[in-house]
């Protein structure tokens, strides 16, 4: 999850034509690849928090008396841990009361320090790396489930579902791919799975043909891959171009409406595992997938729900401090207990959910479709 550095990009304010007169402007910030390839990943994750930017600010929002207009300061980080300290502290300069990123665990740890130093709340949508709630920062917060809970319950199900005794493990060498490859693997291990084989590639990889036959000759029952779709995607490809026959599997990185566009008919042999509640299964799925769909033109991708709670939470913990400072909002967040379109929020004591869940799917006719959803 580490893409090329890229020139940050300039901030975006977002607010609603009712609230333009408003007292006094709030930013939020918000981070994620906005080039490179998982841009389309990043736009969804800004995308869901913009559009509660707008709901907020079109309802109008009253904090501490006064009317207030938030504002989403939108920054790139081109999935490059260096680039996301950059903006990072831009974010902190600019007096955002709390970021909501980043999308990549290689980001989002780097990006937590120049955060916690700044008393800013950082709330990652999607970074499933458990080192980053283990620092020991206040300010550090995540509304996914963590690589310990997805790895395990990927290798659950490929042992007690599809029977998987021998599994070959590739990962790209970032923070998010070889942390999920090395959980599945203690998992995988302690089940009894044989692991024939672990290789390591990288995030910019396009041509798998050397680590795809190596595998092909250890002849697993089935291939963890531990990265984003964008490589995910091509190695699937690969891999059934090459004749290999074992079942792909993988985490939330692949698990992306784009993969069939990347992988082609190999998405038909792929089992991949979700870090949050199917949407289908979030209380008020139907709905927020309809009003994103009206208001982008295009179905979500992947946890744009999820940014889109955390923006109504972080309003949520303004409301409780009946204050728009950092330091105010952020002595609010830890009692969280906020009921949103993915389900109920609460953290435990490092800021990580309470009760995550993970979400397994198989890709039919090029869609994704539920396999199995477990409680942590």
């Amino acid at each position: 999850m580490v893409g090329k550095r890229v020139g940050l990009v300039p901030m975006v304010a977002i607010v609603a034509c009712s609230a333009v007169n408003a007292g006094e402007v709030v930013k939020i910030g918000h981070v994620a690849p906005l080039t490179g390839g998982i841009a389309h990943l990043g736009k969804d994750n800004e995308n869901g928090a913009r559009l509660a930017i707008e709901e907020i600010n079109a309802k109008g929002l009253v904090i501490g008396g006064k009317p207030i207009a938030l504002s989403l300061d939108a920054q790139d980080d081109a999935a490059d841990p260096r680039t996301a300290t950059q903006v990072a502290q831009m974010l902190v300069d600019d007096n955002v009361v709390a970021v909501v990123g980043h999308l990549n665990s290689g980001t989002t740890i780097p990006a937590s320090r120049i955060y916690n130093d700044a008393g800013v709340v950082q709330i990652s949508p999607s970074a499933t790396n458990p080192a980053y709630t283990t620092q020991g920062y206040k300010t550090a917060y995540r509304l996914v489930a963590t690589d310990a809970q997805q790895g395990p319950a990927l290798a659950d199900y490929a042992f007690r579902k599809m029977g998987v005794k021998s599994v070959a493990i590739v990962d790209d060498s970032t923070a998010y791919g070889q942390g999920l490859a090395n959980e599945f693997e203690k998992r995988a291990k302690a089940l009894g799975i044989k692991v024939v084989l672990h290789e390591a590639t990288s995030d910019h990889a396009v041509d798998f043909r050397a680590v795809v036959t190596k595998i092909k000759g250890a002849n697993p029952d089935a291939i963890m891959y531990g990265g984003m779709d964008a490589t995910g995607g091509p190695f699937a490809k690969q891999a059934k171009q090459l004749g290999v026959r074992a079942r792909l599997l993988a985490g939330d990185g692949v698990c992306s409406p784009k993969l069939a566009d990347l992988a082609g008919d190999a998405t038909e042999n792929v089992v991949c595992s979700e870090a949050g509640a199917a949407l289908e299964k979030m209380p008020e799925g139907a709905v927020f997938a309809a009003k994103f769909e009206k208001r982008f033109g295009h179905p979500i991708q992947l946890y744009s729900p999820v940014t889109y709670d955390a923006v109504y939470i972080i309003v949520d913990a303004m409301k409780r401090a009946n204050s728009t400072d950092r330091n105010a909002i952020l002595s609010a967040m830890q009692a969280t207990d906020y009921r949103g379109v993915t389900g109920q929020t609460s953290f435990d004591r490092n800021g990580d959910l309470k009760h995550g869940v993970i979400s397994l799917y198989r890709y039919v006719g090029g869609k994704k479709t539920l396999l199995d959803s477990v409680t942590m």
